[in-house]
């Protein structure tokens, strides 16, 4: 089992350190002959720290960690050219990734299928997905709840070939050369269900119209 032994916390309980050893064992056994375990665990408590700070839940973070870490090296491998299927890859990114981006992700997973890759994130994640995201999305018989607010990263962007900001401005990266589409909508924080829902349809409009002109869907 790959160790720990240059990552440093003074937080971290007998619990978190060996869920994190665990967590870097199974990343080392899914990413085996792709990358080392130093690469891994750099990803893995890099991620760890991208939540500590703002976390509510620190017996969440080890788990929360890994998911994050697991997409991160996925990409890194696509940046990389360990997967090539070539797919149209979008990203995703609003404030806190808890509302906007969060649904544009559910929806374009959905319509999208196998066809095209797509993550989300954020320039301040939040601590939680909007419930009232969640259950405007159920209605239309898509599930975000496993979801969580992450924060943007730096292979993610690279690997984007479209990036679509929605609210966060200047605190969105930007790449020279990429590809970038701003869309303007309502923020959900806060609001009641009745009022997320037309943000929601308007955000399937537009991820279909994306989806489109990436030869992902026939208009």
């Amino acid at each position: 089992m790959p160790t720990t032994h240059e990552y440093r916390r003074n937080d971290l309980s007998v619990d978190q350190q060996l869920a994190l050893r665990t967590a870097a064992s199974r990343l080392c056994e899914a990413f085996d002959g792709v990358f080392g375990a130093e690469t891994i665990e750099r990803f893995l408590h890099s991620s760890y720290d991208g939540f500590a700070a703002a976390s509510t839940v620190p017996n969440y973070l080890p788990l929360l960690a890994e998911r994050f870490a697991r997409q991160r090296l996925h990409v890194l491998a696509r940046v990389e050219g360990h997967q090539r299927d070539g797919k149209p890859t979008v990203l995703f990114l609003c404030v806190h990734n808890a509302g906007r981006s969060q649904m544009a992700l559910g929806f374009f997973q959905h319509l999208a299928g196998d066809g095209a890759v797509a993550w989300s994130g954020s320039s301040e994640p939040g601590h939680e997905i909007n419930p009232a995201a969640v259950v405007a999305m159920a209605e239309r018989g898509i599930d975000i709840s496993g979801e969580f607010p992450k924060p943007w990263a730096e292979e993610i962007v690279r690997a984007a070939d479209v990036v679509v900001t929605m609210g966060c401005g200047d605190a969105c990266p930007v790449h020279p050369g990429k590809r970038y589409l701003d869309w303007v909508l309502d923020d959900p924080a806060g609001r009641a269900v009745e009022d997320v829902r037309s943000v929601r349809d308007e955000i399937e409009r537009r991820v279909r119209a994306l989806l489109v002109e990436l030869e992902v869907l026939v208009g």
